[in-house]
Parts: C-alpha cells; sequence; structure tokens
C-alpha cells in the first residue's frame, strides 16, 4: 500500500484513481474476466451506460497474448446485445425502449431518428457504431425503425468488430508504451475517457 501511495504522489494521481486502476487490472487478468466482459458488452449494447472498453483495455495490457479472443468476445457479446436492443425497440419501443431512450435525455429526438433511418440507416450504424456515442441507442432505434434485421446485423458486427479488434491490435502491438503512458497520466486518461463518454450522449442529442 505504502509503495502505491508513493507512486499515486509521484504522478499527481489521486490515491483513490490509482487503487482502482490496479484492481481493474487484476480483475482483467481473473478467469472469469472474459465472462464479465462479455455481460458488459452485451449489456452496453441495450441498457447498459458504461462501454466495454473499461474492461476490454485492461484485459489486453494484462494479457496481450489472448488479444484476438478477447477481441472477439467483446465483438460477439456486443452484437448479440445489439440484437437484444434492436428486439426492444421492434417490439417494446412504446414501453421500455421509449422509457430507455427518455432515460438517456433523448426521448424528444425519437420521431427525428426514425425519419433518419428511413434516408441513412445502414451509415447511421457503420458511422455511428465506430464513435463514442452510445450504441444502444442505435440498436434500439434500429428496431423502433424496422430496420432490415439481416443488414443491421451485418452492420453491427462489421462496425463493432473494427472498433473492438482495431483496439485490441493497438493494445498488442504497442502495449507496454501505451501501459505506460497509462499509468504516468492516469488523471488525465480518466478525465478523457469521462469527457468522451458524455460527449458521446450530448453529440446524439444534438446530431
Amino acid at each position: 500500500m505504502a509503495g502505491t501511495a508513493q507512486k499515486s504522489n509521484a504522478d499527481n494521481t489521486p490515491y483513490m484513481l490509482r487503487k482502482l486502476y490496479d484492481w481493474t487490472l487484476r480483475q482483467a487478468a481473473r478467469p472469469n474476466a472474459l465472462g464479465a466482459l462479455g455481460v458488459v458488452s452485451f449489456a452496453e449494447s441495450s441498457f447498459f451506460p458504461v462501454p466495454p472498453d473499461v474492461l476490454l483495455i485492461p484485459m489486453v495490457l494484462a494479457q496481450r497474448q489472448r488479444a484476438w479472443v478477447i477481441a472477439a468476445v467483446c465483438t460477439v457479446a456486443s452484437v448479440l446485445g445489439g440484437l437484444f436492443g434492436y428486439a426492444i425497440g421492434f417490439y417494446l419501443f412504446e414501453t421500455v425502449g421509449r422509457w430507455l431512450i427518455k432515460l438517456y435525455g433523448l426521448d424528444d429526438r425519437a420521431a427525428q431518428f426514425r425519419a433518419f433511418y428511413d434516408q441513412w440507416g445502414l451509415w447511421v450504424i457503420l458511422i455511428k457504431g465506430l464513435t463514442p456515442i452510445p450504441f444502444k441507442i442505435i440498436t434500439i432505434m434500429s428496431g423502433a425503425a424496422h430496420f432490415d434485421l439481416a443488414t443491421f446485423f451485418l452492420a453491427s458486427a462489421a462496425t463493432r468488430g473494427t472498433r473492438f479488434f482495431l483496439v485490441a491490435a493497438l493494445l498488442k502491438r504497442f502495449g507496454p508504451p501505451i501501459r505506460e503512458f497509462i499509468e504516468k497520466r492516469l488523471t488525465l486518461v480518466f478525465l478523457a475517457f469521462l469527457a468522451a463518454l458524455v460527449g458521446g450522449f450530448i453529440a446524439m442529442a444534438y446530431l
């Protein structure tokens, strides 16, 4: 504990943030980490607000030799979760779907999203699926707009796979320097992650 505290003081990282980071790395190396990643990835595509990157990144950093397996689990679970989100929008939009959209402050954009999908549905999934914009909003609204399911599935697999495998590839190739950068600037990285997460919701409200 003393060593951790000294490290925290040396790089001006708050002690609790450093402890949280160290705890996340330990969890990422556990045997059941893949299962946890799958659950988070599935849930994030349909209702959960936290992206799977919070587990994906430390898991690859902790086990770079399993980068492709980790990315594959993240992708498959995310796509399956997207199908669940699609089903919510298709069958339950006026109840569960609208409640979730409203929960994220986007209820007044629902009609606009539906109209937008009529013209740009495929590109919405392909482009926004690669950005910090919440993917759950895309999946629910795809179902609500009755967007073609096969096209939705293929586009989701392409965009989610590209995102997660690209992250895994970069971490596998440049793991040590990336990990060193994160650990030396933990507070900055944490704030940047929060900014991207919040910015995604804000962007969804105005785009």
